[in-house]
């Protein structure tokens, strides 16, 4: 009978450390770029606290759960934020007008070479200033991390994108068109409510795969994976703009169309690098957002997050601002050639299964 194979050795063991050295110290090279990238435009740093009473109310995103313990013994229900980002809000709200943070953040049921349970988001805020800013931002960090990397080249898999080309930038309904040859708008009224069974039909024309109990979210969510996203961010990264409302949980609706939103999200070498948007300052459109994201969480995996609402009180003094998270290890990976993510994580969270 043949042996099991050896565990791998853990990241501290040596030899796999002096593997890892090089990315990691390409890490604290561009982290220090990039701190400097944002002091040069008048950013502050600020520090978030990692606990929350609310860990995010995206359906999808799931949280690690936590308690307090008062010296009365009294037990309060906390969270891991999935996000800086209701902290970061409520600074906006105080009357900051840019800030920049890196953040530890932390995300259950997600493992493999682009996730860990635990990893660094860079997120910053425009106060006054539309998203496309934010779209010049991101080019501009694309090169300096490249160039901070000593490299003219990202790559990921055999992939690549030139850090040093202006971004395309790609609306999804131009994307589901061009890709999977679906006319997305089509299923979205002008309310944004969508049409499930309309998108279903037009994946089986497709050739995709669909199920009796697929919503319109998850059809979406299909032909973004399957079909869009391995076309995005090669050759030159990839903003992809204008998701449908429905998608867009914390944007504002555009100007130009109510089906879709302020969100776009960058993509190098087939990467999801980064999520923006045109922040929503609506207190009362946010919760209604929130409840439909919780009751979708609910449906789904029976469970669901509180609302934050010192973070919706704060959302009615929120100035009008554009926002961005940016998942800072995939960058690094991208620049130094890692291969996973463990690899530009200084201390890897243990994998308790397989």
């Amino acid at each position: 009978m043949d042996k099991p194979a050896p565990a791998p050795s853990p990241w501290w063991t040596p030899h796999v450390h002096a593997d890892r050295r090089p990315f990691l110290m390409g890490r604290n090279r561009i982290q220090a770029a990039l701190r400097g990238f944002f002091a040069s435009r008048d950013f502050v740093e600020v520090d978030t606290a990692t606990l929350q009473v609310s860990p995010g109310n995206e359906a999808h995103l799931h949280a690690f759960a936590t308690e307090a313990i008062g010296h009365d013994g009294a037990r309060t229900p906390l969270y891991l934020h999935t996000s800086p980002e209701f902290a970061c809000k409520k600074l906006l709200a105080a009357g900051e007008t840019r800030i920049a943070c890196f953040a530890h953040v932390y995300r259950n049921r997600e493992r493999g070479p682009l996730h860990h349970p635990e990893f660094t988001m860079l997120e910053w805020y425009r106060a006054g200033e539309g998203y496309e800013t934010l779209m010049r931002d991101c080019g501009e960090i694309l090169g300096l991390a490249a160039e901070t990397a000593g490299t003219r080249t990202l790559v990921y898999r055999g992939r690549e994108t030139d850090p040093f080309r202006e971004p395309e930038r790609l609306s999804v309904a131009e994307a589901f068109q061009r890709f999977a040859r679906i006319d997305l708008l089509a299923s979205i009224d002008r309310s944004g409510a969508t049409d499930r069974d309309h998108l279903a039909a037009d994946l089986r024309r497709a050739g995709l795969r669909v199920a009796e109990d697929d919503t319109w979210a998850d059809l979406f969510s299909r032909v973004i994976v399957e079909r869009v996203e391995p076309h995005l961010g090669l050759g030159r990264a990839t903003i992809l703009d204008e998701y449908p409302v429905a998608e867009a949980a914390l944007a504002r609706p555009t100007a130009r169309d109510p089906r879709v939103a302020e969100r776009f999200e960058l993509y190098g070498c087939g990467v999801e690098l980064a999520n923006a948007f045109g922040e929503l300052t609506d207190a009362g459109e946010q919760r209604r957002r929130f409840e439909a994201e919780m009751a979708e969480k609910m449906r789904v995996y029976g469970e669901s997050y509180p609302l934050d609402e010192d973070f919706l009180a704060a959302l009615g003094q929120m100035p009008e601002a554009s926002g961005i998270a940016l998942g800072f290890d995939r960058l690094v990976m991208l620049a130094t050639g890692a291969s996973r993510i463990d690899q530009v994580i200084w201390a890897p969270v243990p994998e308790t299964s397989r």
